[in-house]
Formats: C-alpha cells, structure tokens, sequence
C-alpha cells in the first residue's frame, strides 16, 4: 500500500488549542464554537466550484441522469444523509438521490475494517445501480485521499459519467480524479485529525448546496415553497395545508380536503386555480 504522508494534510494540522483534557467545559465548548465559525468562510471561497458542478449536474439530471454521493465513514454518511433527506423534502423518487458508502450500509452504524482502503468496490456498488452516462458521481473524502473514492472517481470518469469531489485539502487525489474538484479549506481540527467536526461540517453544508439548488433548479421549489413535500406526519401536514390557505385565501377546512384530494401542496393549489 503506498505510504501515507498525514503531515502534508490541513486536515491533519495540530489543533490550535492544547491541554484539551485540562479545559472546563465552558472552554472546551467555546474553544469547539471559535473553530466552528470558520467553517462557513471556508465554504464561501468554494462557491465558484459549487456553481461550476452544479451548472453541469442540472441538465444531466434533466435529461433522466441521477445523482451519486460515494465516501467513507463520517463522508459516507453525510453523504447518505443527504441523499435520504431529498425524497421527502422535494417529493423526488428515493432513486434519484443516492448515497453509497464503503462497507455497504452495515457501515452506517458500524465502521467496517479496511472498507475505505478497496479502490475497486465503488465502482462495483455503482455498477449494482446501472450506472450511465447522465448520471454524476461525487466522490465526499476530507482527507481527500480515500481509495474507496478515488477508485470509485476514476472509473466513473472513464466511463464517461460526470464526476466531482468535495475535499478538506488543497489538491488532494479526489481533487485530481474528480472533473470538477471543490475544495474547502477549513483548516485543523479542535480535536486534531477529527475530521467528522469542521470538515463534516463543511462537508454537510456543501452537500445541502448541492442538493438543494439542484433540485430549485429542477423546480421542486416554487417561490420559497417545498411544494412537493411528503407529507409523512402532522406537522407536515400542517405546514402545507399553511401554504395551500396562504397561497389561495381559504380556509384550513378547504385546505385539508384539497390535500387530501391530491397529495401535495403543488398539486392542490394547481387544481384549485384550475377549476376556479
């Protein structure tokens, strides 16, 4: 296995803070809080990255192409996270979104040993889901040098699939296997080399990025309005009969019995306009 060189990572930078175990707890979460505000700074100066993937992934997915996050551990999760929050959300097929993570989903709950370090099997989960051309791959790795993702990023990209990458560090491997690269450089850790704080942080913002300008691009937002919102317990449906009395000037009454009718906030207001 080529040898790894952590001291060339930010991400694995000493912590600015040390004697840790010394602190109170109103210091240590503080000192947490300090480094946490940097994080959406970081993010800022990766949105000219953001907009470039994004640009190329709306008329993929347009065309019938879905979109593909792939990680390890704390990145794969986040990546899953995002992908499982898109369906009810937006009201899109749970296929459209998906996260894969290395080790399968046994490894959502339970880190798998080795899992991150086979640059064959991304590829292989990805082949599971028939994989074409209109669909996109982002590869999610703070270290932005996990196998699992570089092995995943490079077959993808040979097959002619968009590819993009979300790292910690500056021109990391992900970064070069990956069409378009993103970069947030959020710097070394409270707790050094603990990656799932500002990074996963970091991460998660960029993915709710992602996500969710795709899918206002796509038109599963109207005005403000998660329109085509599941509406899978009570205070979803409260919140969308609220839009639909908002949106046309009538009762909760009225309101519920659309909702009932057709199923989402979008499809109520439509008909009603339609037969009105």
């Amino acid at each position: 296995m080529t040898e790894i060189n952590l001291d060339a990572l930010t991400t694995e930078e000493t912590s600015r803070y040390d004697n840790l175990d010394e602190m109170s707890i109103r210091e240590i979460l503080e000192g947490i809080n300090n480094e946490d505000k940097t994080v959406p700074y970081a993010v800022e100066k990766a949105i000219p990255q953001i907009e470039k993937l994004v640009a190329e992934i709306v008329p993929r997915m347009k065309k019938g192409g879905r979109l593909f996050y792939i990680g390890a551990g704390t990145s794969g999760r986040l990546g899953i996270v995002d992908a499982s929050e898109c369906p009810p959300t937006f009201g899109v097929p749970f296929d459209l979104v998906i996260g894969l993570i290395a080790g399968g989903d046994g490894a959502i709950r339970k880190a798998v040993e080795n899992a991150e370090d086979d640059i064959e099997q991304a590829w292989k989960d990805l082949e599971a889901y028939d994989i074409h051309e209109l669909d996109t791959v982002i590869g999610i790795a703070a270290s932005g040098r996990t196998p699992y993702v570089i092995g995943g990023l490079n077959k993808a990209r040979e097959n002619g699939l968009l590819t993009g990458s979300i790292s910690c560090n500056e021109d990391s491997e992900i970064s070069k296997a990956a069409e378009f690269k993103i970069e947030a450089i959020s710097g070394p850790e409270f707790v050094t080399g603990s990656t799932r704080m500002k990074s996963g942080t970091a991460q998660k913002l960029i993915l709710n990025m992602i996500s969710t300008s795709v899918m206002i691009q796509l038109g599963r937002v109207r005005g403000n309005r998660m329109v085509d919102m599941q509406l899978s317990n009570h205070k979803l449906v409260v919140r969308a009969e609220n839009m639909v009395m908002e949106e046309l000037g009538i009762t909760r009454d009225e309101a519920e019995n659309l909702l009932q009718k057709h199923g989402s906030v979008r499809a109520s207001v439509d008909a009603y306009r339609a037969s009105h």
